[in-house]
């Protein structure tokens, strides 16, 4: 029987839907017409043509599937529609949801984020039990995943056999779109990070990933969160380390809050004068680099085996992915890895 992936057309999708195929499994991908199939053209799955947002399309692609791994999502900082945010990630996340439940698939996993949990505040990492609500939650990304999540849960508690798997911030080949953190890797490549704020992530390879939803899948409680994440670095580390890995000079200005958030302000007011343009470093991101984002994987290596690949390594290949696919201009194009 067939396993459906939502999202493969994305960074952490393709990559489940790479790890399902290499583990021997019959892969079905649910994708929109306008999607761009490169990251699955050379995998032998079957596509069907569908949207999230349409139950009808959802329920075909669902039938006769055992399991169902959710990753589709919106993940972006900024968006012209606010809308489309919430269509995509809370309505999408209840019709794949109720499709399953209808069709009595064997288990689901469902691809939430960090964003969605708490932070201590003190300086402690988070996990998958820090107490956290929609107020905490900043921008329509992390309120739209929070009430999917939630979505899920509820789901879990009715009786679906499913899973939430917690990824934070996934680094490798494959990021085609690319995510927020992707961008960043393709900037200070080509040059264009005059400095940095005071921030922090916790990193983890993307086939690290992908491995977490299949081991999640086998080994994952009923309606429990696993956090698939590493190493928590904060910026400045992740710029030196990016210097390391290519030879390139990490910039050493540290960017003041305030003044990182009234030109964030003042680009995305003009992104949106300008059609097609978006915001250099959108205000939401910004906010959010006010917290270092460090959370606690202990419980998926725990329970999971989650695999903890050198982040280092993460990053080398997300350098030669970007350098490869022509992401990298000019000198940053150079390989010196």
């Amino acid at each position: 029987m067939p396993i459906l992936v939502t999202g493969a057309s994305g960074f952490v999708g393709g990559a489940v839907a790479r790890a399902l195929v290499q583990a021997g499994a019959h892969v079905r991908v649910l994708m929109r017409q306008t999607a761009n199939a490169d990251l699955v053209k050379d995998l032998p799955v079957d596509i069907v043509t569908g949207d999230v947002r349409d139950y009808q399309s959802v329920l075909q692609a669902t039938r006769g599937c055992l399991q169902v791994y959710h990753v589709a999502a919106l993940y972006k900082l900024w968006v012209r529609r606010k809308q489309d945010m919430y269509d995509c990630n809370v309505l999408g996340t209840e019709n794949i949801l109720r499709a399953a439940r209808e069709v009595g698939v064997e288990k689901v996993v469902y691809t939430s984020s960090v964003a969605t949990l708490g932070l201590p505040g003190d300086g402690r990492q988070g996990t998958e039990d820090t107490p956290v609500s929609l107020a905490d939650m900043v921008g329509h990304y992390k309120r739209s995943k929070f009430l999917a999540e939630q979505v899920a849960l509820h789901y879990a508690q009715d009786g679906l056999p499913l899973v939430i798997v917690n990824p934070s911030t996934p680094v490798g080949g494959g990021d085609i779109k690319p995510t927020p953190t992707g961008k960043l890797i393709v900037d200070f490549l080509n040059g264009n990070m005059p400095g940095y704020v005071d921030t922090g992530l916790n990193v983890v390879d993307v086939e690290d990933v992908a491995q977490g939803h299949l081991l999640a899948a086998t080994h994952g409680k009923i309606g429990e969160k696993y956090i698939l994440g590493n190493e928590n670095l904060t910026l400045r580390q992740i710029l030196q380390l990016l210097a390391e890995l290519t030879g390139r000079p990490a910039p050493r200005f540290k960017v003041p809050y305030m003044l990182a958030l009234g030109v964030a302000y003042g680009d995305a007011a003009l992104a949106r004068l300008i059609p097609g343009r978006e915001p250099f470093a959108p205000p939401v991101g910004v906010r959010l680099s006010k917290k270092k984002m460090f959370f606690s994987p202990a419980k998926a290596i725990r329970e999971l085996g989650l695999p903890q690949t050198p982040v280092g390594e993460a990053f080398r290949k997300a350098i030669t992915w970007f350098r490869a696919h022509g992401y990298v201009k000019g000198e940053g194009a150079t390989p010196s890895l």
